[in-house]
């Protein structure tokens, strides 16, 4: 594919933290007489008309949840950015914000003018400490610069933003307990409908976007939808910004163009330059998105329709290749783990289900697995999806499934080790009825 204009990490590396030399590199070009002489609704066709699709993992069009934003309704609208990035592996939104966070401002004050925002809230995990700084340092700046807060570049237009930090929870990664938290309740989702963009934060209407998505904005807004359109392919415009871990000679965040091969990411010499050892496979896009195998890496484009035709997701960007070194039933160990811990504890199957299989997998790697607990434990995956209030489950279930279905002969060689696999397990966890 031919080089693709970097969007969205173009500024990195040049100190874009600060107004001044965000300004230099043309930012906030957008914010005034061009965006006043726009109003909301053609601002809302023009991201339309890129093909913009959300960067958090669904893909959604981002013009298409901005036009269910009602209007008139006597209550005010609110837009949160979702910054909490919980997933493992998942990182590149800490950096967009550490590197540029004025392009953020910048997205947001868009988007708040298409919405008719007055109030933006950026939710950020407490954990980022030097994004979270990064974020403040530049809202003080743009408030001083008159591009916050009251008669933004001159106009009627008024908007406030502000950082809230998570607690750490990555349940508060799904868009409706994030609201709960923001609210000051237990961050636990909700059920839907209603849908935020109707009743959300204060049972008031809700934009909820990634940090990617809105950074993006202010591009499409410069250089027209068409420009953005051309990039990636027909159905999966744009460009995209990875976050790279694993068996690579340089993990790092990389922006590529959509439908670019996965191999042009993880081999190329301006990505990651290359595998350290031999593929044994590759999660995609983030912990929950089901695992490619050597020769479904080799093939697989980066793009959605792609990631969806090889049974697996773009997600969240987060790319973690793995070689031969590596225990797949210990990835998966640490994988169920985590989704046991983060559950909210709202719905029994994830409450109960996601402990019940991370216990079950951890008799297995400790050299006491049975015959039929794979088989149980995929048994038991396959019921947590539609379950629940949200999808965290269904995260925990896609990497089960899939691990153990793309690597059985690896789990099954490691129950194979217990010499008293075949005798019934007396465990008072995993008898009938003894768990529940």
């Amino acid at each position: 594919m031919s080089k693709s204009p970097k969007i969205l990490t173009g500024n990195f590396g040049k100190g874009a933290a600060d107004i001044e030399v965000y300004k230099s590199l043309g930012g906030y070009s957008t914010i005034g007489p061009k965006l006043l002489a726009t109003s909301q609704f053609e601002l809302i066709d023009i991201v339309q008309r890129s093909g913009l699709r959300g960067r958090g993992g669904a893909g959604f069009p981002t013009g298409m949840k901005w036009s269910f934003v009602p209007r008139n309704t006597g209550k005010p609208v609110y837009l949160v950015v979702n910054a909490d990035e919980g997933e493992p592996g998942t990182f590149k939104d800490h950096f967009l914000m550490l590197e540029d966070p004025h392009k953020l401002i910048e997205g947001m004050i868009l988007c708040g003018w298409a919405l008719g925002v007055r109030t933006a809230y950026i939710y950020v995990r407490g954990e980022f400490l030097d994004g979270i700084e990064s974020l403040n340092k530049a809202l003080a700046q743009a408030y001083k610069a008159g591009l916050l807060g009251k008669n933004i570049a001159g106009s009627a237009f008024c908007m406030d933003i502000y950082v809230h930090r998570g607690a750490g929870a990555y349940i508060c990664g799904e868009e409706t307990a994030l609201i709960s938290s923001l609210e000051g309740r237990k961050g636990q989702p909700r059920l839907k409908p209603p849908f935020p963009a109707v009743s959300g934060a204060w049972a008031s209407p809700t934009c909820v976007n990634n940090v990617e998505t809105l950074m993006a904005v202010p591009w499409i807004f410069e250089n027209g939808p068409e420009a953005y359109a051309k990039l990636g392919t027909p159905k999966s415009p744009g460009t995209k910004v990875f976050s790279v871990s694993g068996d690579v000679k340089r993990p790092g965040v990389y922006e590529i163009e959509l439908g670019a091969p996965m191999m042009e990411l993880l081999e190329g010499e301006e990505y990651c330059q290359g595998l350290v050892g031999e593929l044994k496979g590759c999660i995609p896009g983030g912990s929950s998105t089901p695992v490619l195998t050597p020769e479904e890496t080799r093939k697989v484009t980066l793009d959605y329709e792609a990631m969806a035709a090889a049974g697996t997701m773009l997600g969240s960007g987060a790319v973690i290749p793995f070689n031969t070194t590596r225990s797949v039933v210990g990835m998966l160990k640490s994988l169920t783990h985590f989704y046991s811990h983060e559950s909210c504890g709202q719905c029994t199957p994830c409450r109960d289900g996601t402990g019940y299989a991370d216990r079950l997998l951890d008799t297995v790697v400790d050299g006491h697995g049975r015959d039929g607990d794979l088989d149980m434990l995929v048994d038991l995956a396959n019921k947590f999806n539609g379950a629940t209030i949200c999808p965290l489950s269904a995260a925990d279930a896609a990497p089960i499934i899939n691990f153990v279905k793309k690597y059985r002969s690896e789990f099954e060689a490691v129950v194979a080790k217990n010499p008293k696999r075949s005798e019934p397990r007396v465990d008072a966890h995993f008898r009938p009825g003894g768990f529940w």
